[in-house]
């Protein structure tokens, strides 16, 4: 099959703190036989993970970069051994913010018809992220769960403890990613700018603290505050991905882990951690938890429409990366639908 150039646009990060909207049209000759070509419909911003890239702080994504996360659409053509989609169906996948897409290694999942593709599109990709933490703990119907930080992805393992049956408290000092909190089904929320957190669970949880404490910010320092707020054989568990430096004292941190807090175990939620597909001696894999996951927003027990802020054109992505640079607390969950191409 000769090549032929199929009409694509992307968005593109070409510098530090810059980017762009713009047509590149696309070199196509023909998928492999694990492929499938994709017409975007949705696609999901990280703000974590993308604005490190947008300001040139990702070791493994260096500029000029085409970014993504996570993405659903259309499926357009399909490779010779894909056998569990057709050409029209909906897929999830993890291809960039792209108006069409090949899908490479197998990293799609169909979506069921008659779920909202917004919401699986948001739910699914930060929910898979979220969805970590609660894979690694050892948690146990009834336990207490601190969740430190509410944006996006704390919110969600906030929600995924509270449906495993955990009574969970969040912790966040935004005044509206609290309210969202709760608007979610957050039954205990703490501003920590006002009040003293390790006071307010000792008193919620009669003086025992947390037997699952997950550090969701991402700052290297709150580590450390996570875990005044575990019990005794307690977890702490990152699931923001540490960034920035370690200001304060490490030593403090190790005696509360050793000796103040006897059995605290540090634990790690990358979500790559698991392949993707199911794999023999490997209870997890990610291809399961979105399927869950996409099962749950059809039935409407994940909240997802009350984190999104907005729903952009792909034109107004380079805008929206500098308003969540600056902090912007109006931008929550941005989606990007492809629908509305200039």
């Amino acid at each position: 099959m000769s090549s032929m150039l199929l009409d694509r646009h992307a968005i593109y990060m070409t510098a530090p703190c810059e980017s762009e909207y713009a047509f590149r049209p696309l070199s196509y000759d023909g998928l492999g036989p694990g492929e499938l070509l994709m017409e975007t419909e949705y696609s999901v911003i990280s703000a974590g993970t993308e604005l490190a890239i947008y300001q040139g702080g990702e070791w493994w994504a260096h500029l000029p970069y085409e970014p993504g996360y996570g993405a659903l659409g259309h499926v357009l053509e399909v490779g010779s051994n894909i056998k569990d989609v057709a050409v029209g169906d909906r897929v999830f996948t993890y291809t960039s913010h792209a108006s069409i897409n090949v899908v490479r290694d197998g990293r799609y999942v169909k979506v069921p018809d008659g779920v909202d593709p917004l919401l699986a599109t948001v739910g699914a990709r930060m929910g898979q992220i979220a969805f970590t933490s609660l894979r690694v703990s050892h948690e146990e119907l009834g336990d207490f769960v601190v969740v430190q930080g509410l944006g996006l992805v704390g919110n969600l393992a906030a929600q995924l403890f509270t449906l495993s049956g955990c009574k969970v408290i969040g912790l966040d000092i935004s005044p509206s990613r609290l309210e969202t909190a709760r608007a979610c089904g957050i039954s205990h929320t703490i501003d920590t700018s006002r009040s003293d957190a390790a006071a307010e669970i000792a008193r919620i949880t009669d003086g025992g603290m947390a037997q699952v404490v997950v550090e969701a910010t991402g700052v290297p320092g709150l580590v450390a505050t996570a875990a005044c707020y575990a019990a005794i054989d307690a977890e702490v568990i990152l699931l923001g991905s540490p960034r920035g430096e370690f200001v304060g004292d490490a030593t403090d941190l190790l005696y509360k882990v050793h000796h103040a807090k006897p059995h605290i175990t540090l634990k790690g939620a990358l979500e790559w951690i698991y392949p993707f597909k199911p794999t023999q001696g490997c209870k997890h894999n990610l291809e399961r938890n979105v399927k869950q996951l996409i099962q749950l927003v059809g039935e409407n027990k994940l909240h997802v429409r009350e984190l999104i802020s907005h729903v952009v054109s792909p034109a107004d992505v380079p805008g929206v990366y500098k308003e969540l640079l600056a902090r912007n607390q109006d931008y929550f969950g941005v989606a990007i639908d492809w629908r509305k191409q200039a």
